[in-house]
């Protein structure tokens, strides 16, 4: 049941309301048989004397209990799903979660924590875009679908972790996967930026045969490549005090990503340092957009709080009328 901007949690507590008036109308239309005074002074003062009272004290409690009922009926503004539509883009970011996205080449940061940053920074500037983020190591979860709940993809990347799923790296079936979240998404730009430092060695899907589906369906592939050239430091295992580290060779497969991005009409980057991921991100930004339809959803503000401090402090007017000028016996 809603009322423009606010809606009840309980509108059934509602018909109390309408019990309350019919109760108002009987007491109005009886005819007292008697007038009752609880002393003689009070009749000789005439018949106005206290008057005002008892109509205070009537009025305070059919407002303290109309107040309650209310407030049992849950006042609430929010909660709703709204159809909002403007020019923008669908976009799922992959991002890969293998044991070597720990290696400490991004100083002062792992280059995991630098990517999640960069993210981030990505998705706060966001406006009418569906964003979904998929994690992937040696295989692939949806962590979110397509949104505009922002908060909630900025929480999810926040929870992001090594370890969250079997270790290595499965492009192909990160790319599979993102692209199934991608097939019913609204408008005609719809990307996929991949981020990984790594080379293809899991999963039973061939990357390449991946980006060839994903350019039959219309998804244009971003891929990014991260880490430095040469040697970097790896965790090798744990030690006594964490992470163990040994410097590396870095491993990239930098043709496939090329051939990824090309054959789907993105592109590809290499991203050695902080400051060039977030370039990329920014010229990803970039991108034509065409118009969009999506849903989002307004949480719930509770707003019983205010009729129940309506119903108090009716409730406490009563009492102190009855206290300082209630009837004597």
């Amino acid at each position: 049941m809603r009322f423009g901007w606010f809606d009840f949690g309980e509108p059934l507590w509602l018909l109390a309301l309408v019990v309350l008036a019919l109760w108002l109308w009987w007491r109005r239309r009886r005819t007292p048989v008697a007038i009752l005074f609880s002393r003689v002074d009070v009749l000789a003062n005439g018949p106005s004397t206290g008057r005002w009272t008892a109509r205070v004290l009537h009025a305070a409690r059919v407002l303290a209990i109309a107040s309650t009922i209310v407030a049992l009926a849950r006042p609430r503004a929010g909660a709703r799903v709204e159809q909002v539509s403007g020019d923008g883009i669908s976009i799922i970011l992959a991002i890969d979660l293998s044991s070597s996205m720990l290696a400490e080449d991004f100083q002062p940061q792992n280059r995991l924590e630098v990517a999640k940053d960069r993210v981030k920074q990505f998705i706060s500037g966001r406006v009418v875009d569906q964003v979904g983020l998929v994690a992937f190591s040696g295989e692939a979860l949806t962590q979110v679908p397509l949104t505009i709940d922002y908060p909630v993809l900025m929480a999810a990347v926040d929870n992001l972790q090594p370890g969250q799923l079997e270790d290595g790296t499965a492009i192909g079936t990160a790319i599979a996967t993102s692209v199934n979240r991608l097939r019913g998404a609204s408008g005609r730009s719809k990307v996929l930026i991949l981020l990984t430092d790594g080379v293809n060695n899991r999963g039973t899907i061939d990357p390449r045969t991946a980006a060839q589906s994903a350019a039959a369906m219309g998804v244009r592939i971003y891929t990014i490549g991260v880490g430095t050239e040469g040697m970097a430091p790896v965790p090798v295992g744990r030690g006594v005090f964490g992470l163990r580290y040994e410097m590396r060779p870095v491993e990239l497969d930098e043709p496939l990503l090329e051939y990824i991005a090309t054959t789907s009409g993105g592109r590809y980057f290499r991203a050695r340092d902080g400051q060039a991921l977030q370039r990329i991100y920014q010229q990803i930004d970039q991108l034509e957009r065409s118009p969009i339809r999506a849903k989002r959803f307004v949480r719930y503000r509770e707003l019983f709080r205010w009729p129940l401090t309506i119903a108090l402090l009716a409730l406490l007017l009563e009492i102190g009328l009855v206290a300082t000028r209630g009837p004597l016996p």
